[in-house]
């Protein structure tokens, strides 16, 4: 690692001026992507501004949506009664992500603000039409995942908390890469009384994805079948030593069919 100076802030507004008045200082939440990137010398703040003393770890329901503080781990988010009662599928996605060490350390907030294109909770906040609070602001999440890595957040705008509106049914379903559990593809099914609305990650070229044709049929019939001859282009998705653009493409309905199935 380098050499770089480290606070604790205890309020919002003293970590918001911390990272604004230093452009080369880095936020810590989880520190499951950004720790890995300092022990390889491939990041170099100049200030690291721990957010763990905010009090943004808390879950709450509020009228129709699920409100999670965003330095909630996803360990608690798995093991949340309120979380289990309202977005089961949530729930169970937190679950899936990584192993316990990374379940218990990892946070939402940490996750949507990285964005990694094969992230869990990118999918589940697409999908479920998620609203991104941040200290400056309000973001729906379709404006908020602007491509790999990439978010409409602001230099030194933090997320505070993320409310998931409460669907009608509900699933996430990834296959996961045997050694990191990092989802190949994964999708996330969610039918409100509006219609049907499907994210998918780890697939494609520009971080997560709605899958509209899958949405417009399963809004018109709600079942696996519904699926039946739509496909993804592959020229879309990425293709590695793991998986192939056109394997990710079958993966996607599958994965798809699975969790209309479950929910």
């Amino acid at each position: 690692m380098y050499d770089f100076t480290y606070a604790k802030p205890a309020t919002l507004a003293d970590a918001a001026n911390a990272l604004t008045s230093d452009v080369e200082a880095k936020a810590l939440a989880g520190g499951m992507t950004f720790i890995p990137v300092l022990k390889q010398r491939l990041n170099k703040p100049s200030a690291v501004v721990d957010l763990h003393g905010l009090g943004l770890a808390y879950i709450k329901l509020d009228g129709q949506n699920l409100v999670i503080g965003a330095m909630t781990t996803h360990g608690a988010v798995n093991a949340s009664a309120d979380v289990q009662k309202s977005i089961p599928a949530l729930a169970a996605l937190a679950g899936q992500i990584g192993d316990r060490q990374v379940r218990y350390r990892g946070t939402l907030g940490g996750s949507l603000a990285n964005n990694d294109p094969a992230a869990c909770y990118p999918s589940a906040a697409l999908a479920l039409n998620a609203t991104i609070k941040t200290d400056k602001r309000t973001i729906a999440a379709d404006d908020f995942f602007q491509g790999m890595f990439t978010t409409a957040l602001e230099p030194g705008e933090l997320i505070t908390e993320v409310h998931f509106p409460i669907p009608e049914r509900a699933c996430y379903m990834k296959f996961p890469n045997p050694a990191s559990r990092y989802p190949m593809v994964g999708v996330f099914v969610a039918k409100f009384p509006t219609g049907v609305r499907v994210a998918v990650t780890g697939a494609g070229q520009n971080g997560v994805f709605r899958h509209t044709a899958f949405e417009a049929a399963l809004t018109k019939s709600y079942t696996p079948d519904a699926l039946n001859g739509i496909t993804t282009d592959p020229e879309t998705l990425n293709g590695d030593i793991h998986a192939s653009a056109p394997y990710r493409a079958h993966l996607i309905t599958v994965m798809a069919k699975r969790a209309v199935a479950a929910s």
